[in-house]
């Protein structure tokens, strides 16, 4: 018997089939709403179908056995809004109860399409790399009823500010096509130690991303690695650091991080590419100069067009205290 569900993100996900009732799998019809409008169909196959191997996706995509509207579609057919797709019988794997605890976070918009918060340092964004859960894990916790919740981008643990998540499928597309096509302007503030001179400085070096012997993931300088740009303006002076504010022209992994540590300024607190003499130094109060145990990097503006309204949307998050009263003691010192 077949069966016609009306999917909406992640709630309509393929039921896997009971272990005790030994019931074969079933053909499903999925109806397609506007959240996953746009979304290619053999992208929306591997996340409904979780456990099943990509080549078995792309198996049943070329043999025609997935169909939408009942007509035949390569893998690389965008679905719209009202589409039917036909889901052959597919075993999948067992569904997995979240371990993670619920939680908010400052909010900075909320609407029918969009969750920004103001993310904290030493949170990740998801889980993984032997971290068991972030910020999306938490949020789909504390908001079980949620039909869709995505992040737009992402920002690294020890970075904090501004974060992007999308609540329909439509404004996570609309996002990043804005991102892909240089349309948003991220701005960051981070702390360097050494001389800076330049008032308003370009840095355009390309960036490789690897694999550290120890699994870590890593990024450098290298001729054949992506374009990367960015650019920084001095704020102010603090003795023998530089507070700066950078804007991203490009989105490459530790970007800001590589840029300023291969140019020979040390954010304070970058535990990876840092000064780590410096780091541990910091982490003491010297005089009137209190300590610091975090890396000095947050992310504090984003402008970008509302994915629904058109208007243009610039948000703030100020500099979180540990950082603010850092500052003000390197004053005193």
């Amino acid at each position: 018997m077949k069966d016609l569900t009306r999917f909406s993100g992640k709630e309509a996900q393929i039921p896997p089939p009971s272990r005790s009732s030994q019931v074969p799998p079933q053909v499903q019809l999925v109806t397609i709403l506007d959240e996953d409008a746009g979304q290619r169909i053999d992208n929306f196959l591997l996340r409904v179908c979780k456990g099943v191997p990509k080549s078995h996706i792309y198996r049943v995509l070329r043999s025609g056995e997935v169909r939408v509207n009942k007509g035949r579609i390569d893998q690389t057919y965008r679905l719209e809004e009202g589409d039917v797709v036909r889901i052959p019988p597919i075993r999948v794997a067992e569904k997995t109860t979240s371990t993670a605890p619920g939680a908010e976070f400052k909010i900075l918009l909320e609407d029918n399409s969009l969750l920004v918060i103001d993310k904290p340092a030493g949170v990740a964004v998801h889980g993984g790399s032997g971290v068991s859960y972030g910020v999306i894990e938490q949020l789909r916790a504390a908001r079980p009823d949620a039909k869709f919740l995505e992040l737009v981008h992402r920002l690294d643990r020890d970075t904090s500010g501004i974060l992007m998540l999308a609540k329909k499928r439509s404004a996570l597309t609309n996002l990043h096509e804005q991102m892909r096509d240089g349309l948003t302007d991220k701005r960051y503030l981070v702390l360097v130690h050494g001389d800076w001179k330049n008032p308003r400085q370009h840095i355009k070096l390309p960036l490789f991303k690897y694999n550290a012997a120890d699994g870590e993931r890593r990024v450098r300088v290298q001729a054949d690695g992506l374009a990367s740009h960015t650019v920084f303006v001095l704020l102010k002076k603090y003795g023998p650091f530089a507070l700066l504010e950078a804007e991203l022209k490009t989105g490459r992994t530790h970007q800001i991080r590589v840029h300023l540590s291969h140019s020979g300024f040390a954010i304070a607190g970058d535990d990876k590419y840092g000064d780590f003499a410096l780091n541990r130094a910091l982490q003491k109060a010297d005089g009137d100069r209190i300590s610091f145990k975090r890396m000095f990097l947050h992310a504090h503006q984003i402008t970008f067009t509302h994915p629904e309204t058109g208007k243009q949307v610039t948000l703030n998050a100020r500099l979180p205290a540990e950082c603010e009263n850092f500052l003000k003691s390197l004053e005193r010192a």
